[in-house]
């Protein structure tokens, strides 16, 4: 890639699509978020048990894993604006179903087809973003996009509190009505129509294999880190899906056109920020909005508005960090920021697990906005770098692929955290979690990110150059 000088209405164009990508995103990642607040009454509301109601929240990531695989092909062969509009458009369609539905069994389907619908928004938008922005200003236009990640799953618990406690359940889906009207509208306004489509046949092979085999990964993950879990099934659903992932792999070498694109893979910073030392970080960063809100509630004694309080502390340290990310790398390079960000940002994970109560607020929010702030910069340096040398008819299949390996990361840190802490309580025999528990993962994952420190002081200097360095 070759830096270029884009001219204003260029500009322009590239900010307004990523907001509207980005508006999307934050839609979708919401809605799954705030959820799970909402599941008591929501149970209440159907005659069910909280616990068979989360079959909502496993139907909703089943139909995601599902589809994700198709993604990059339908935006090839029908148009990524396309693709990405009509998805936009069954999400909120899915949604106002979820609103009115008259019986569990008819919400859990209506879940299905948001999660369908989700599964083609993050891959499809994030190419849309690819395609229609300058390389220079590449770090800004996926900063943007990548705010409702770090956002939503802190707003969401919160939101989903407040939405409950003074109005209905139903008003979170509701809400998703005219925002997402709103953005079918600004997407066919501004996303320009191309032409270029790619006629290639549908792999149905690799979208069997793949589906299978990402659908049973993280359904054993999610069963991993529930409460008094089936340890045998749930080995038993990820060694399956490791099975078939394996499989799907095969298939992909083997045939001309598959539905799992591997080219990427060949991309030294696509495999760096995604597959290998990415990943590991955003497993490791991905424990804090799971475990913050537990921890000041059960070891802390806070109630759940003082709980939500501190963490929104954390979300300030996110949105903070991204008003001078752009400069940041500019200035620094992804090489040195990547090395010393991954250092603090295990400090910080670290420091979370040496607060505790007594501590003083002072101290514990200095903890909470440095730990956001290192998030912010992780999310956007990675998500940025990975598509710098990425060749331009690659990124459909990158973008698929990158969704999927985000979505099994976010499902493991949720997984192996849940399953540290039980671990921790039986070595101490106790049936209740304590601050020990807490501090265990809390190191755990800060040794992870300082691990990813080291990886990446092995990148190149001169990575993503084309970037962060002036035009010329």
């Amino acid at each position: 890639m070759t830096a270029e000088a884009p001219n204003t209405d260029t500009v322009a164009r590239s900010n307004t699509i990523a907001l509207i990508v980005a508006a999307a995103f934050f839609m979708e990642t919401l809605d799954s978020t705030v959820v799970i607040t909402a599941l008591p009454a929501m149970a209440r509301s159907f005659g069910t048990s909280t616990i068979d109601a989360s079959l909502c929240i496993s139907a909703y990531l089943l139909a995601m894993a599902v589809f994700v695989p198709a993604a990059g092909w339908c935006a090839e062969r029908f148009g990524a604006r396309n693709v990405f509009a009509l998805a936009m458009g069954v999400f909120t369609v899915a949604s106002l179903l979820c609103a009115l539905a008259p019986s569990f069994n008819s919400f859990v389907a209506a879940r299905v087809l948001q999660g369908a619908a989700a599964a083609f928004m993050s891959p499809v938008g994030r190419l849309v973003v690819l395609r229609e922005t300058p390389t220079r200003r590449l770090i800004e236009a996926l900063g943007t996009i990548t705010w409702p990640g770090l956002i939503a799953p802190v707003m969401g618990p919160v939101l989903g509190g407040a939405i409950v406690t003074y109005a209905s359940w139903h008003w979170i889906f509701l809400l998703n009505i005219p925002l997402g009207l709103c953005g079918i509208w600004l997407a066919l306004k501004f996303i320009p129509r191309r032409d270029e489509r790619i006629h290639k046949r549908f792999d149905f092979a690799g979208f069997a294999l793949t589906s299978v085999a990402l659908a049973s990964l993280i359904l054993g993950l999610t069963n991993l880190g529930e409460q008094h879990a089936n340890f045998a099934r749930a080995v038993g659903l990820a060694g399956l899906g490791v099975i078939f992932g394996g499989l799907a792999i095969r298939h992909a070498r083997r045939v001309d056109q598959p539905m799992l694109e591997l080219r990427a893979l060949k991309v030294r910073t696509f495999t760096f920020a995604i597959v290998t030392v990415g990943f590991a970080s955003r497993i490791a960063i991905n424990t804090a909005p799971y475990l913050l809100p537990l921890m000041f509630q059960i070891a802390f004694k806070m109630t759940a508005l003082q709980a939500g309080a501190m963490v929104l502390i954390y979300m300030t340290g996110n949105l903070s960090m991204k008003s001078v990310t752009t400069r940041v790398l500019r200035q620094f390079g992804f090489r040195k920021v990547l090395v010393v960000n991954s250092a603090l940002c295990a400090g910080s994970l670290l420091g979370c697990g040496l607060i505790a109560p007594g501590n003083s607020e002072v101290l514990i929010s200095i903890v909470l906005f440095l730990a956001g702030m290192t998030r912010s910069m992780n999310f956007t340096a990675t998500a940025t770098l990975a598509y710098v040398d990425v060749p331009a008819d690659q990124r459909a299949g990158a973008s698929a692929l990158a969704s999927m390996l985000q979505q099994i990361a976010m499902t493991l840190s949720v997984a192996l955290a849940a399953f540290t802490l039980s671990l921790s309580q039986m070595w101490r025999v106790s049936a209740d979690l304590a601050l020990a528990d807490f501090q265990n993962v809390w190191f755990a994952v800060g040794l992870v990110m300082l691990l990813t420190a080291g990886a990446a002081w092995r990148l190149d200097r001169q990575t993503g150059a084309a970037l962060t360095q002036p035009s010329s």
